[in-house]
């Protein structure tokens, strides 16, 4: 059938609601509009739909190459339902939070909803307040004083540094810097090396760092932050499903998942740099033996392959979670509850092992 092909197809209330985290809002918004015939029961919708569109659909869950867009008010609405209603810890004080989402390279289309996802859970939970931005002012350290967390949500950066502030000091700064881009080089580069260490001495001094999927990319080519936070990304094979298993289902950051696996399809991130030492207190391992076959995975060193992690850093402390490159991740409530309590342990208020896996008997 050719592409003018339009088909009828029943698609009920709640199939549209779940299709609006994909699908623009001026589509949801007709596949909401009065319908043409109603079954009483489930109140389906018959709608003529192009071909393209009814691909769409049916292309659930892999968006890799989707452009970020923001969430609908029912996808919030549904996040909301699924959010911790409390949080795992009481928090020591009142907590603030800089959930940062800036890509000057690859772009996820998860960032809106990733960003969604850390402020609905601090508020639903009453765990902490989330300040979003893609200000790189906020890195100057009389900025970061006022901050429990740094979240890096997704901010990968171009391939030539991988570095996120010189991205848009620098490489980029006609897309990203525009307000840098009459100072001369050598302050520009300066500032940069200021924003990395201030938020290098953030951490060492007692802040906590939390990396989103995509946000251990941030300095990607620095051994330094390689080494802070466990790792560097290295590559991975094509999405799929990937199955992740709780390392000690007994651990309080991990009994939202009650001991099961966690089952969902995502970009199945491998890493290199310092990850081989193997310096942090991991949580959820990969099953290499389920992921589709692949050379380049063959080739690894045999190493446990974990997604998700936390580690001391002198005073500070860092929550890793690779989980997820699609926000239909963010339907399991057992990964939001995950996401919350790692949030938690890098403010400091929730208290658990984390001595490195190198370091434990």
């Amino acid at each position: 059938m050719g592409p003018s092909f339009r088909a009828g197809i029943g698609i009920t209330l709640d199939k549209c609601e779940r299709l609006s985290i994909l699908l623009p809002s001026a589509i949801c918004s007709k596949l909401r509009s009065p319908p043409e015939r109603q079954d009483p029961i489930l109140m389906k919708v018959t709608l003529p739909l192009t071909l393209p569109a009814l691909l769409l659909a049916l292309a659930l869950p892999v968006f890799a190459g989707q452009p970020a867009f923001e969430p609908s008010s029912a996808w919030e609405q549904r996040l909301r339902k699924r959010a911790p209603q409390k949080a795992p810890a009481t928090p020591a004080k009142a907590r603030k939070v800089l959930a940062f989402s800036l890509a000057t390279g690859y772009k996820h289309w998860c960032i809106p909803h990733t960003e969604a996802v850390v402020r609905v859970i601090g508020e639903t939970s009453g765990a902490f307040e989330t300040v979003a931005t893609t200000d790189i002012e906020q890195f100057r350290p009389e900025a970061l004083a006022q901050y429990d967390a740094v979240i890096m949500n997704n901010t990968c950066p171009h391939g030539k540094d991988r570095d996120t502030f010189r991205d848009v000091l620098i490489n980029k700064v006609d897309e990203f810097g525009a307000a840098y881009k009459e100072l001369p080089l050598p302050e520009r580069e300066a500032l940069a090396t200021l924003l990395y260490r201030s938020l290098v001495d953030y951490v060492s001094g007692g802040g906590g760092l939390v990396l989103l999927h995509g946000g251990i990319t941030s300095f990607n080519h620095s051994d330094e932050f390689s080494g802070i936070v466990g790792g560097s990304f290295h590559f991975h094979p094509p999405q799929q499903d990937v199955v992740l298993q709780p390392v000690n289902p007994e651990h309080p950051l991990l009994k939202p998942f009650d001991g099961k696996p966690f089952t969902h399809h995502d970009e199945p991130y491998l890493f290199n740099r310092a990850y081989p030492k193997l310096n942090f207190h991991p949580l959820l391992e990969m099953d290499l033996g389920k992921l589709k076959p692949n050379k380049r995975v063959a080739k690894l060193p045999d190493l446990p392959r974990y997604v998700a992690w936390i580690k001391r850093h002198e005073k500070g402390r860092v929550f890793f979670c690779s989980p997820s490159h699609n926000a239909q991740s963010f339907d399991q409530p057992a990964l939001l509850a995950f996401i919350l309590g790692g949030i938690q342990y890098a403010v400091g208020d929730l208290a658990c092992a984390d001595e490195p896996l190198s370091e434990q008997k």
